[in-house]
């Protein structure tokens, strides 16, 4: 038997074919719409990057205390409690004085300016100068610790560790070491930076909810999972696509921003 003769006709029919079928294929995928409906568990308040201003967390404090039934609702700060403001030890203290109190439910996850001073601590001469340049100077400051700069000699860094670590104490920096890098409530988790889309929340290194990964302001999730978070500074404090942006740089702008979360709304409050 003959083998098929393929005509010109037969032969541009199949490149046809083949063309219709790579463009199928190969195009972008399209954008899933996050239509999930906010769902906690319980209603709850989420602080922003305070960031060494003490003086806007107490007027947002106050503001949050003067509302109905706020001492009845969690209380969850995203983390960046310090650095670049010049108040950084008032506020850490402040907030772990919330913590440990027992009149309200107060969750305090950590940032990657927590894990810088952190890091500091564990290796003053390697990781100091980095923490310096991004605000830690000003957390030194607050506790007293001075001379020094991000060019300082490893023996100046050190000493700065040591002196910061007797000026903060054991239980304060057990306390940054013990914090969780996110909580949920229903569908919603509230993180430090953001997280990968791709992955459950709780799959999630530490790493990515402190510093954030870069695909997480440009892709919905496709399981229904809102995500709060600071991190990065927005004019507005803002819900989008399944985000809710709550950093709107309280240590450059003067405003601190908080959201009220409840099933079905948001709504935010500005100091």
């Amino acid at each position: 038997m003959r083998a098929p003769v393929w005509t010109p006709h037969a032969g541009s029919y199949i490149s046809l074919c083949m063309s219709l079928l790579k463009r199928l294929f190969s195009g972008k995928p399209k954008a899933v719409p996050f239509t999930a409906e906010l769902a906690p568990d319980t209603p709850f308040y989420v602080v922003g990057d305070v960031h060494g201003r003490m003086d806007l967390l107490e007027k947002l404090l106050a503001k949050i205390d003067a509302e109905d039934g706020a001492m009845d609702v969690p209380l969850v700060f995203v983390g960046d409690y310090i650095d670049r403001g010049e108040q950084s030890a008032q506020v850490l203290r402040h907030v772990h004085g919330l913590y440990q109190s027992a009149d309200r439910q107060v969750i305090c996850l950590t940032g990657n300016h927590e894990d810088m001073l952190l890091k500091f601590l564990e290796d003053p001469a390697e990781r100091g100068a980095r923490w310096l340049r991004y605000g830690g100077l000003q957390t030194l400051f607050s506790f007293d610790v001075g001379a020094i700069s991000d060019k300082s000699s490893e023996g100046a860094m050190e000493q700065a560790r040591n002196a910061l670590e007797d000026a903060m104490g054991p239980e304060l920096i057990k306390w940054l070491e013990d914090m969780p890098t996110s909580w949920q409530s229903g569908n919603i988790a509230v993180v430090h930076a953001g997280a990968d889309p791709a992955e459950p929340i709780l799959d999630q290194s530490p790493r990515i909810l402190k510093w954030g990964h870069p695909d997480f302001r440009h892709k919905t999730r496709s399981d229904g999972t809102w995500v709060v978070h600071g991190h990065t500074i927005v004019d507005q404090a803002n819900a989008t696509d399944g985000r809710i942006a709550t950093d709107t740089g309280a240590f450059a702008t003067g405003k601190l921003t908080a959201a009220y979360i409840e099933p079905g709304d948001i709504r935010f409050i500005q100091a």
